[in-house]
């Protein structure tokens, strides 16, 4: 039995991929202990992690990218975030080793505190990427607009061109930020681009797989697709469920709040008339102060899976978990991304042909209601999709990988 310790960002839609991970390692014989979100310590508790809060210094520093409107903008807030966390999490990281006295450790992708004291101590170590990071790969377009792969000479030279406008000056911009941090948390060596950084970890688990991923012939062995490893907390139906005798829309909007509460609104304009009950989650408890139409509903938290077995579409933020979790389901979305990783899990939607991307700019009740009607008709693409994700293993072929990892360390 090896003593697993993990590290995850303090967001819930990176505390519950860990989750599934470190519960089939568990199940498996392994002890686990965990630095988290705070408000899912008890949670994380209750499945029998020896698991405790990630410094309060760490979640109080706030992400609001979606406020930003350019992706380099939305570049320089990302490294500034989370440089900021790192310094936090560095001491909070060592505290958890010095505690925990452990056999491998797992970070978060967003971690980079964490990952920098996990890089210099030597000990096994594992990176998951609950989104696909934001790294070059060949034939594949430049990370953040949220383009899809184009070929033949126009689409080289378009992505050769978004290259040299963005993400070339992001990496200008945000280099010596990742270098500085590196030398002041471990005094580690320089690395010449966030993606150098990312593949310091001997092994980084991405929550995704194809054909919703784009091919990725330059990722291996580093870089491994598993699928989806998130758990999802056990709770009943709500008693009105029963109730509901019309297919359900799904509409979903992002765990912490990134300005999408248009989403909802939109929603419940377009779809008012329509044969269909529009279920609606806010998690991070916004209210729109408008009356209702008769046929919808907004709720703070419902399991989604019990919404999907229902529904026809899901619209969501474009975050991976709730739409790969719709499209695991065979149910169709329509993703309006509001900025991190969105745009490019909305782009990856539209080209798998299981959905349909509406920017956030043409969100009006006419585009969105259309919208949905399309993705009615996507179902070859989402069964693509679907079985794709089922293929790829999930929370098992990542438990398999990290033992791999410990086999490898392990003296002989």
């Amino acid at each position: 039995m090896a003593t697993i310790a993990a590290y995850t960002s303090p967001a819930l839609g990176h505390v519950l991929p860990f989750a599934g991970v470190l519960l089939e390692l568990q199940r498996r014989g392994h002890r686990i202990r965990i630095r988290t979100l705070s408000s899912e310590v008890g949670r994380m508790r209750d499945l029998g992690f020896e698991a405790d809060a990630v410094d309060a210094s760490v979640a109080a520093v706030e992400f609001d990218d979606w406020r930003s409107r350019r992706v380099l903008d939305n570049y320089r807030r990302m490294c500034e975030t989370f440089s900021e966390r790192a310094r936090h999490e560095a001491p909070d990281m060592r505290a958890l080793i010095g505690q925990a006295q452990p056999d491998l450790l797992l970070t978060d992708v967003n971690t980079w505190g964490a990952a920098a004291v996990a890089e210099s101590t030597g000990l096994p170590w594992v990176s998951l990427a609950t989104y696909p990071p934001a790294m070059r790969s060949r034939g594949c377009p430049p990370y953040g607009p949220g383009l899809t792969p184009a070929n033949g000479l126009g689409g080289r030279l378009r992505d050769a061109l978004i290259d040299r406008l963005i993400y070339r000056p992001a990496m200008r911009t945000t280099t010596p930020m990742l270098n500085a941090l590196r030398a002041e948390i471990a005094r580690l060596p320089p690395v010449d681009s966030y993606d150098a950084m990312v593949r310091r970890a001997p092994l980084t688990l991405v929550t995704t797989a194809e054909p919703l991923e784009y091919r990725h012939d330059d990722w291996a062995p580093r870089l491994q697709l598993v699928g989806p490893t998130a758990w999802e907390p056990p709770a009943p139906a709500p008693a009105w469920l029963a109730e509901v005798d019309r297919p359900i829309v799904l509409v979903a909007t992002a765990t912490e709040y990134q300005g999408d509460t248009d989403i909802v609104r939109v929603a419940l304009d377009a779809l008012a008339d329509e044969p269909v009950t529009v279920v609606a989650t806010m998690a991070h408890g916004a209210r729109l102060g408008a009356p209702l139409p008769r046929n919808a509903r907004i709720e703070r938290f419902v399991p989604h899976s019990v919404l999907l077995e229902r529904a026809t579409v899901a619209v969501t933020h474009g975050g991976l978990g709730v739409t790969q979790k719709a499209l695991a389901h065979g149910v169709p979305v329509v993703a309006v991304p509001y900025g991190r990783d969105q745009l490019e899990i909305a782009a990856r939607v539209q080209h798998a042909g299981a959905g349909v991307r509406l920017h956030r700019s043409r969100l009006t009740p006419e585009r969105l209601r259309g919208a949905v009607h399309r993705a009615r008709g996507m179902r070859a693409g989402v069964a693509a999709v679907a079985a794709g994700l089922e293929a790829a293993g999930g929370a098992p072929r990542a438990a398999d990988l990290i033992e791999e990892r410990l086999q490898a360390s392990a003296p002989v």
